[in-house]
């Protein structure tokens, strides 16, 4: 399955801990990393704290989306991720993006991320992986583009 991973920090040294989170998902059983996206910087959204680092990932899996989300929130607890409240700074952020064409809605996961399109730091990163994606309910991700132009994101140099 492709699949699509939405990668943040904001804490610590943020743009080490999204590397080695892509290190991480690089290893996650009957997964292969595709492809990353290059880093961002990006002004947080509904919440406060320093720029977040973010990136897209793209793999093709055989783990169930329910397994692979147990996989990415076992990333994020070991990179001391904590949820005090809604929208909190963290160490570490891994969503689950896209899971192929799937549509998912379940109380854990929902499947297209639900504000991704709504957010500069997502929909630049996945064009940059993938610039025909379409998402699943919604439409082709570059149509979204325009209403995300306000935000303020940023590509770091490659090192």
């Amino acid at each position: 399955m492709q699949v699509f991973i939405g990668i943040g920090a904001n804490l610590g040294d943020a743009k080490a801990t999204v590397g080695k989170a892509i290190a991480a998902l690089a290893h996650l059983p009957d997964t292969t990393l595709v492809a990353q996206s290059a880093l961002f910087g990006s002004a947080p959204v509904d919440s406060s704290g320093d720029d977040y680092v973010n990136a897209v990932a793209e793999l093709n899996t055989g783990l169930s989306a329910t397994a692979l989300l147990q996989h990415l929130q076992a990333i994020e607890l070991a990179h001391g991720r904590e949820r005090p409240y809604h929208n909190a700074p963290r160490t570490l952020d891994l969503d689950l993006l896209l899971y192929g064409a799937e549509k998912i809605q379940t109380a854990e996961l929902q499947v297209p991320h639900p504000r991704m399109t709504e957010r500069a730091f997502v929909l630049l990163p996945l064009l940059q992986l993938a610039a025909g994606i379409h998402i699943p309910g919604k439409g082709h991700a570059q149509d979204f583009v325009a209403a995300v132009a306000s935000q303020r994101i940023y590509e770091f140099p490659p090192n």
